[in-house]
């Protein structure tokens, strides 16, 4: 295996919502290992536990506050305790988020089509917001924007989940150009088939019971069939994914503001 890219991320906090998911751990000890302190938020306090004490072999600062996206002021008290604890925040992963059900786009039921826009749209806002106001008066930073590449195809059966990662990559590029003048970089990540993990066996599960045309009702053989999908013929891993936010916080990104960094192995 390649050495791994190594950044100055010393003595910086990444503060980074979804913390208590496969994703959000993998970027925490990514950026852990670079000597970065970390703040986590989440709803699962006893996960976030968890990856608290996994990052004690850093030595690093770490905090975790318990924090509703959807909550405005929850976000707001999340940051402003996590300022007062760090005295700063220099990048925020904005990587909480809720894949939906699966459903044909005439069943998909309205109620989870409302708490997947509340969550990955009005969320991403909420944590978005708060983190430009923080960084404005700290003098810039760096945000990376969880979008999906259903954001950039839609993939059938998830209308919910792809009209709101288009929606993010959206928000994207208009944050990118509002805060510029501020020293404050915003990107997205739109990773593709990304295990083993929650939402990989969530996905091939649930595309398997929609019966659809697309997909075979036997989940195994979803894996292979969305595997053969891609190029390069795997799954790309937790750590390409928090290689990837780290490449896009880090200074050698530091002329790259509004891009959609796709991560889907030539898909």
């Amino acid at each position: 295996m390649a050495a791994k890219a190594s950044y100055h991320f010393a003595g910086k906090t990444i503060l980074i919502t979804g913390g208590a998911g496969d994703i959000g751990r993998a970027t925490a000890q990514r950026f852990a290992g670079d000597g970065a302190g970390v703040v986590l938020l989440d709803l699962n306090a006893a996960k976030m536990a968890e990856v608290s004490h996994e990052l004690e072999v850093y030595k690093i600062p770490v905090a975790t506050f318990c924090c509703n996206v959807t909550v405005s002021d929850e976000v707001a008290q999340a940051f402003s305790a996590a300022v007062e604890q760090f005295g700063r925040i220099d990048y925020v992963f904005n990587n909480a988020g809720y894949q939906g059900v699966f459903a044909k786009t005439d069943e998909y039921p309205e109620e989870d089509f409302q708490k997947v826009i509340d969550i990955n749209v009005v969320g991403v806002f909420h944590v978005l917001k708060a983190a430009a106001q923080h960084l404005r008066k700290s003098g810039g930073g760096a945000i990376v924007n969880m979008a999906s590449y259903a954001g950039v195809v839609g993939p059938p059966n998830m209308i919910a989940y792809s009209a709101s990662k288009f929606a993010v990559i959206g928000i994207t590029q208009t944050a990118a150009k509002d805060l510029a003048p501020y020293h404050i970089r915003v990107n997205a990540l739109s990773p593709s088939l990304i295990g083993p993990g929650v939402m990989w066996t969530r996905q091939t599960q649930l595309q398997a019971g929609v019966r659809s045309q697309y997909f075979d009702a036997d989940p195994q053989v979803v894996e292979q069939q969305m595997i053969n999908s891609v190029p390069m013929r795997r799954l790309g891993s937790l750590e390409e994914v928090a290689n990837s936010v780290a490449f896009l916080m880090s200074d050698e990104a530091s002329y790259i503001t509004g891009f959609n960094l796709e991560l889907t192995g030539g898909q």
